[in-house]
């Protein structure tokens, strides 16, 4: 009989695999009109780094082929976006983009792997990338912070979609309990910061945005303010039509 960090990790893998499929609109749009207009090319990059260096750990680790896995499709995705990017990217942002792939997917993910198997041994190989992983995974999950700026200033929820922001939130919940149940400190320490930290202060605000928005759309009414002086100025058909967020779409979703 399956074990129980079994079943949660494969519920992991599931809404992972959601959260990370979720620019394919975004790049389906990019696709059809042969440009990638004001979209930046830097988080789809940066979580093709994650997501490898987060397959490579679940390769090694005993045990590890749920967290191999998703994250394994991750990065497929990911190199997907990345290449479509540099397809339809004007020629500046072509150039500078396949400089940071070059540095970050090429140079530093070929230097990890390369210094883990020919100069570590043992359980340093993991220790070692454990800890780059956890660190690059924090680093991500604080940047909801910037877009939460843009929501103040905009006093508008169209950069921080709700929904994406409530399943990063979930998948961070179920992955820290598959943590705790295969007890790995990398995953977990990095998973409980997504889910004590930048998620609360994404959903929260923008929850209370949306609902202002919905109350404002059906009465017709100047929406108030709500608290931290923001007040959402986008109409419903603005909230449906909104691009998704991939800033923090990182290893283990």
């Amino acid at each position: 009989m399956a074990s129980l960090s079994f079943f949660v990790g494969i519920i992991g893998n599931v809404i992972s695999l959601l959260v990370f499929a979720s620019p394919i609109k975004t790049f389906w749009q990019i696709v059809k009109k042969k440009s990638t207009e004001s979209y930046k090319g830097v988080p789809y990059i940066t979580t093709l780094m994650s997501t490898s260096l987060w397959t490579f750990y679940g390769v090694m680790k005993p045990g590890g082929l749920l967290v191999a896995t998703v994250n394994g499709a991750g990065a497929a995705l990911q190199f997907i976006y990345v290449s479509l990017y540099l397809i339809y990217a004007p020629k500046d942002k072509k150039v500078k983009t396949a400089k940071l792939v070059a540095i970050l997917d090429v140079g530093f993910l070929g230097a990890v792997i390369a210094i883990t198997l020919l100069a570590m041994h043992g359980n340093l190989r993991l220790t070692f990338v454990g800890i780059l992983c956890a660190a690059l995974t924090i680093g991500m999950y604080a940047s909801p912070l910037a877009v939460m700026t843009t929501v103040i200033r905009t006093k508008s929820v169209k950069y921080m979609p709700f929904l994406l922001s409530f399943f990063l939130f979930l998948n961070a919940g179920v992955w820290s309990v598959y943590s705790v149940l295969v007890k790995d400190i990398y995953i977990g320490v990095s998973c409980l910061f997504n889910l004590l930290y930048p998620e609360l202060i994404n959903i929260v605000p923008t929850g209370c945005l949306q609902v202002f928005t919905l109350i404002k759309t059906i009465s017709g009414a100047k929406c108030r303010r709500v608290r931290l002086g923001c007040s959402s100025v986008d109409s419903l058909h603005d909230l449906q039509e909104q691009d998704t967020v991939t800033n923090k779409i990182n290893g283990l979703g």
